[in-house]
């Protein structure tokens, strides 16, 4: 396949009276990992269903692989691979059962073999016997995947797919999806972890249905212009109540010993910063962060946790 893996324009789709996607254009290069970001209810989960064929955009066009999405959408199924949100598989087959029925879904060429050398180079060969419903989030989470590669796709499209799994299992997940992506495939994920978003090529940000701003992850913290100063002392803590309702702050919260303020204009930031005075407290200007653009970004949406 020659050009994007992905290639829309205009894509819309609306729930009633709701318009979840409003003309929503993007181009993913063949071997990206693309991070969907945006809060709940932004049109996340809604544009992934449409560009895997699942939904049927209300307006727009484009193509996912080459494939039409609006004529092809049930040969695009096929080609691409989508975890949802939800652990979807039967909790009383195994491991192996679960992924036998994928494969005979797909009709898999060499079925066992395929599954054995999914399940070896996904970490499952142990576990092909265990009970889906008795594996932990990690392991579901992998099984999950496991089930999305085995037709070998060559576009990948994850649902904040590690939600609610600890920190070790979530490093595992993203160096598997890190070696597909080395080896070719093309992968939009969405998700909520800033660590996740900065091992993207680039970041999408989602705002009622519409793209604000995309980019590898430095230039947008460096096109955002947010400036941070951050405290450090045994006075700290008596200083965060006034800080959330000081002028020229648009951020405040306490991360590990250090009090962190993050605001647009720098000046009046800096103003303010030297109002919030306690015996002890140091205060020092530092970079801002991809999480301070994102919290700046989700305060400048309505809040709204509908449909996505």
């Amino acid at each position: 396949m020659s050009g994007p893996a992905i290639d829309v324009r205009g894509l819309t789709k609306s729930f009633g009276t709701r318009h979840v996607v409003n003309g929503l254009s993007l181009t993913v290069p063949q071997g990206e990992i693309c991070g969907f970001l945006g809060g709940n209810g932004s049109g996340k989960t809604t544009t992934i269903r449409m560009l895997c064929g699942l939904l049927t955009p209300d307006a727009g066009e484009g193509t996912c692989l080459g494939f039409d999405i609006m004529r092809d959408a049930e040969t695009l199924r096929r080609q691409v691979g989508y975890m949802t949100q939800r652990f979807s598989f039967y909790s009383d087959l195994t491991v192996q059962e679960n992924l036998d029925f994928v494969g005979r879904l797909y009709e898999i060429p060499n079925r066992p073999a395929a599954i054995a050398d999914a399940m070896k180079r996904m970490g499952l060969a142990d576990r092909a016997h265990q009970l889906a419903g008795q594996l932990s989030g990690g392991w579901k989470q992998r099984l999950a995947l496991t089930a999305c590669v085995l037709h070998q796709p060559r576009l990948l499209l994850l649902d904040e797919p590690t939600a609610g799994v600890d920190a070790k299992a979530r490093r595992a997940f993203w160096d598997l999806i890190t070696d597909m992506a080395t080896e070719g495939m093309t992968v939009l994920v969405s998700t909520h972890y800033m660590d996740e978003a900065e091992r993207c090529n680039r970041i999408v940000y989602l705002s009622g249905g519409k793209i604000v701003v995309q980019g590898p992850a430095a230039d947008v913290v460096r096109d955002a212009k947010l400036s941070a100063w951050e405290a450090i002392g045994a006075g700290v803590a008596t200083l965060i109540k006034r800080a959330r309702t000081t002028p020229g702050i648009e951020s405040a919260t306490v991360i590990g010993p250090a009090l962190r303020v993050v605001g647009e204009d720098a000046e009046a930031l800096a103003k303010a910063v030297a109002t919030l005075t306690a015996p002890g407290v140091v205060w020092q200007p530092v970079e801002a962060r991809l999480d301070d653009v994102f919290i700046h970004l989700l305060g400048e949406e309505p809040v709204d946790g509908g449909q996505e």
